[in-house]
């Protein structure tokens, strides 16, 4: 009962709003006459509006729309005023123009060109690509050592600054197991070489010492195939896996591969 209540009310509240928007139109209109009443028109001054509405209209359909005024475009109808005395095969030329706003793009691209000139290679107030390359990997290579040199985080650490060759039995022994996992299908199960060089002779493609051979494993010869490992090792790992390619030096092993690189 309570629902239908609340339904009936509803609808009630929905009625008198209608009503009361049709008053107050009523009033509005009401209002309206009292102050500004309208004027019936007489024959001639309807006939009068009517001309003036057309020829309104006749000024509207000549003026071309803004679109049109943008691109330079014109209407079929004005296609007569535009063909050119020329003619050659039953093939005329309309004298249509390139629209403005094109020309005011193509003039900017020349002087855009000049500014980029002047500023770019004559008096070299901008860096040029081979310059930003450049002086980004030097950003780069600060960035970096600066990272390595922040406490906690780099020189408390192991890194290709400050890495060293150890020849104690366990970190070989760790960076042998290291080496089989992940080096053996490049480099062979004794470091002889297969698709990857030879590790135990005195020749090398990136350096020989313990911090060279740190920084070739840990960021990876990406054109040669070799991926960067530190992303899947620690830097002790590294580390171990370095002194345990070191301490093969001069193992000869079996089948090994020719020497590539340069002798160290």
């Amino acid at each position: 009962m309570t629902d239908l209540l609340i339904w009936v009310l509803l609808a009630t509240a929905v009625m008198l709003l209608f009503v009361a928007l049709l008053i107050l139109k009523v009033v509005r209109v009401y209002v309206q006459e009292t102050t500004n009443p309208t004027v019936f028109a007489t024959a001639e001054e309807k006939e009068l509006r009517r001309l003036t509405a057309e020829k309104a209209e006749a000024e509207r359909a000549k003026k071309p729309p803004l679109w049109n005024r943008i691109m330079g475009l014109k209407p079929i109808s004005e296609e007569k005023e535009l063909v050119m005395e020329h003619e050659f095969d039953g093939i005329a030329e309309l004298d249509n123009p390139t629209p403005a706003w094109f020309m005011v793009l193509f003039y900017g691209t020349i002087l855009f060109a000049v500014v980029y000139m002047f500023s770019y290679h004559v008096a070299g107030w901008g860096k040029l690509q081979e310059e930003e390359y450049v002086a980004e990997l030097e950003q780069a290579e600060n960035d970096r050592i600066a990272l390595l040199q922040k406490p906690g985080g780099g020189a408390a650490k192991i890194n290709e600054d400050n890495v060293e060759q150890s020849t104690e039995p366990a970190v070989l022994m760790a960076g042998a197991t290291t080496f089989k996992n992940a080096c053996t299908p490049c480099h062979g199960e004794h470091a002889e070489g297969t698709v990857g060089p030879n590790l135990t002779d005195e020749y090398w493609l990136h350096g020989g010492t313990v911090k060279d051979i740190f920084k070739t494993i840990k960021y990876g010869v990406p054109e040669k195939g070799m991926i960067a490992w530190e992303k899947t090792m620690n830097a002790k790992q590294i580390s171990e896996l370095t002194s345990y390619i070191l301490s093969l030096q001069g193992s000869k092993p079996a089948g090994a591969k020719a020497p590539q690189g340069e002798k160290q």
